[in-house]
């Protein structure tokens, strides 16, 4: 900012004036002058510049005299980008000899300076200036848009206008009785097709009330029998580990009893060849016996008989160890038989019955699969 004062005598209409400017920002700037004299005007000026953004400026001007005129006048305006100027200028009158003067009649006195208001003033630039700057740039933008949107909301809403004014001017023109007669003929019929609708509406939303009971009657059906046959099948697999459980005891008994078997076989077979060998070894000892007899047959004595008798004894006695060997064994080998027989009809039972509870649990497990399936295809 600057200022400058001059002063001029009083014949030479003097005057005071001050001058500011400021190139950028916000800063308003102003200047001042004022000019006196005997048979002269008197003037006082304020003037502002202002180059850059959104300011304003204000003149002020007043001149005096004599036999002058007084005036006084007010400006403001703005400018910047998109800115535009707006001044007043007011107020203006004439004082003739009835108003005093505003200098005496000596003239206008020395005018003392005050050197401190000339010394020059250090203003700095404040570095926000820029950001403020671009900020205003910014919203100015945002406004300029704003105010064009509105300017075409506006057109849009004028246009709908006169569209509108049009339309009622021509349903004004129109003949609302021929007008209500076709409109009641349009609406009887579409109110006709409407009841149409509600009927066939009412008809499906009824049939499909029944399919849904039904449906849901046969999900429920399907539930039940899927539970009876998760039960059955369940009742099939403790039964199963039941019969798994005596099959495991009857093999566990086939093998004890084929041991049994083995061991009484190989008995019998131990008694067939001692008794065979005890029968040789009588028999030897009886073919010795008669031979010492037969040594003998030179005495007088009978023993013919005797060794006969003997003999008959042994073989009796052999005979009948022979006889119950013989019977023990077969009657060991009978019921040996008939155990086994037994436990393989046993044996055989069992497989049937495990035969047959597997495939009542692939049917089972089928008509299971089935039923999900069907369940799924329900969901």
């Amino acid at each position: 900012m600057s200022r400058q004062l001059h002063q001029r005598p009083a014949g030479e209409r003097p005057s005071f004036s001050g001058c500011s400017a400021v190139i950028a920002g916000r800063v308003s700037g102003s200047s001042a002058s004022f000019r006196a004299g005997v048979k002269s005007t008197a003037a006082f000026g304020s003037r502002s510049l202002f180059s850059l953004g959104g300011g304003r400026r204000l003149a002020l001007c007043a001149a005096a005299g004599r036999g002058g005129a007084y005036a006084l006048g007010h400006c403001s305006g703005t400018g910047g980008r998109l800115g535009g100027f707006v001044g007043t200028v007011f107020g203006s009158a004439g004082l003739g000899p009835a108003c005093p003067s505003v200098c005496p009649p000596g003239g206008i006195p020395q005018v003392t300076v005050n050197k401190s208001l000339l010394a020059p003033l250090h203003v700095e630039l404040d570095p926000e200036i820029q950001k403020v700057r671009a900020q205003e740039r910014e919203q100015i933008k945002a406004l300029n848009n704003k105010f064009a949107s509105f300017i075409d909301k506006v057109r849009f809403l004028e246009q709908q206008n006169q569209v509108l004014e049009t339309k009622w001017n021509l349903l004004q023109q129109l003949d609302l009785n021929n007008c209500r007669k076709n409109l009641e003929s349009i609406y009887e019929g579409y109110i006709s097709n409407l009841r149409k609708q509600l009927e066939t509406q009412t008809g499906d939303r009824v049939r499909l009330d029944s399919e849904l009971r039904s449906m849901q009657d046969l999900v429920e059906d399907y539930k039940k029998r899927y539970e009876v046959e998760i039960n059955r099948r369940t009742a099939a697999e403790n039964e199963f580990v039941v019969l798994k459980k005596d099959v495991d005891a009857a093999y566990m008994n086939k093998v004890e009893l084929q041991a049994k078997v083995d061991s009484l076989t190989d008995e019998i077979k131990f008694f067939k060849c001692l008794y065979e060998g005890e029968i040789a070894q009588m028999q030897s000892h009886i073919s010795d016996t008669s031979v010492i007899l037969s040594m003998d047959n030179n005495r007088d004595l009978n023993l013919d008989s005797i060794i006969d008798e003997v003999r008959a004894q042994y073989e009796e006695i052999a005979l009948k160890s022979k006889t119950e060997a013989e019977a023990l064994y077969q009657t060991k080998i009978q019921e040996l038989q008939v155990t086994a027989g037994q436990q393989g009809d046993d044996l055989k039972l069992t497989k049937a019955e495990i035969s047959e509870l597997n495939r009542l649990i692939q049917r089972i497990r089928s008509e299971i699969g089935n039923v999900k399936k069907q369940v799924g295809s329900m969901k």
